[in-house]
């Protein structure tokens, strides 16, 4: 049997991104750096009542196009939270926290760990050496 050793899985929370009041857990979160976008299963945003904006093409790893659904959420973990675009996934779809979240909530994947660490100081331009 092969274990998911460079997986890393984890429970976010969700939630509409206007009402962070109405926060919901998902478990067994797959956290990958290769999806630029979070995917979450359709039915879980549509409960909480995320909004489609639109409609977006994915090539899938296998090279085949897919058509999905996207939105606006806020994303919640590791004591940390960040507004972020959200795939309406399909049943089949995996459930991912993509890159763009990562970003937002400025950590990083540490497998050794198996855990999010802070990404530490963000890069920043053009700053007033007087500041």
């Amino acid at each position: 049997m092969i274990e998911d050793m460079g997986i890393l899985r984890m429970t976010i929370e969700l939630a509409p991104w206007h009402d962070h009041a109405r926060r919901r857990a998902l478990h067994d979160v797959m956290v990958d750096t290769g999806s630029e976008y979070t995917w979450i299963p359709r039915s879980e945003l549509e409960q909480l009542g995320v909004e489609r904006v639109r409609s977006e093409r994915f090539e899938a790893a296998d090279g085949r196009i897919l058509e999905r659904d996207i939105g606006f959420a806020m994303v919640f973990t590791s004591g940390r939270s960040t507004p972020t675009i959200v795939v309406f996934a399909n049943e089949g779809d995996l459930t991912l926290l993509g890159a763009i979240a990562l970003e937002g909530l400025n950590m990083r994947v540490d497998l050794a760990r198996r855990q999010l660490v802070p990404a530490g100081p963000v890069p920043v331009a053009g700053l007033c050496a007087f500041a």
